[in-house]
């Protein structure tokens, strides 16, 4: 049984749906194998214009399927083991692959989401969660630390002190907590209405100009300044050269929607 599944819409938009509804897609060996898969199949895509990751079921996720998971202890060890040639092992990678995606992908959130589960939608670039969904960094429950990335992304979207205090807790907010607090985006009585709007308004623009936005807004945020103005350039010059570029401007002198291709190989 599949544990993920890629639904493909129009315009190049992809719907990447955990789905083991059953368990409330609780993360198992298989689901993280699958969304590393997932993720290694929709990077090579140049037509992807964005992807809404969501969860089938009563909830998004309800974090890491311990039962599961200790059944095969060489398993958690081999999930562990780094590759030379990446800065992942495969518990990181299952979330944090989607900050390699070159297209915006925004989480809809509702349910639970636990644990493993909050850091694959921390690792999204937006988030829109029901009011009432759970959200918590649950590891503390369990005597551990998130180690599925979520340490990095936190330290994009709130203070130190905030980390910490989830972090350290296990606490459970609700959707207007969240969004109090800056974890996620918005909040919507229907969370999927909000993410399709967004991503909407997102087709209007280059698809080039929205995989270098996100590539330069990510490394720039921790960077120094004199190597993030250097990448800052670097990177317009990119988009400058593209195909997309250019029907940008042929679209706005004449006043008419842009007719964009496929992103550029170099972006």
């Amino acid at each position: 049984m599949s544990r993920v599944t890629l639904e493909r819409h129009d315009s190049g938009v992809v719907h990447l749906v955990l789905d083991h509804p059953s368990r409330h897609n609780a993360i198992d060996w298989e689901m993280m194998v699958e969304l590393k898969q997932a993720m290694t199949r929709l990077r090579k895509d140049r037509s992807l214009r964005a992807v809404v990751v969501r969860g089938n079921g009563p909830s998004f996720c309800s974090g890491l399927n311990f039962p599961s998971m200790s059944k095969r202890p060489a398993r958690l060890v081999q999930g562990f083991v780094t590759p030379p040639h990446r800065a992942t092992n495969l518990f990181q990678e299952s979330c944090w692959g989607l900050r390699s995606l070159p297209v915006p992908v925004i989480a809809v959130l509702h349910g639970r989401c636990y644990g493993g589960g909050i850091q694959i939608a921390l690792a999204a670039d937006f988030r829109f969660t029901t009011p009432d969904c759970e959200l918590s960094i649950m590891e503390s429950k369990w005597g551990l630390i998130p180690d599925m990335s979520g340490t990095v992304a936190l330290r994009e979207l709130v203070g130190i002190d905030q980390a910490k205090l989830l972090t350290m807790t296990g606490r459970i907010l609700d959707g207007r907590a969240a969004h109090a607090i800056g974890l996620v985006t918005g909040v919507a009585e229907d969370p999927l209405a909000e993410a399709e709007a967004l991503v909407a308004e997102l087709l209007t623009r280059s698809p080039d100009s929205t995989a270098a936005a996100k590539a330069l807004l990510q490394a720039n945020w921790v960077d120094d300044e004199s190597s993030a103005l250097a990448r800052e350039r670097r990177i317009q010059m990119l988009v400058m050269a593209s195909k997309n570029f250019r029907e940008a401007l042929r679209a706005n002198f004449k006043k008419v929607a842009p007719r964009f291709g496929k992103r550029s190989p170099l972006l």
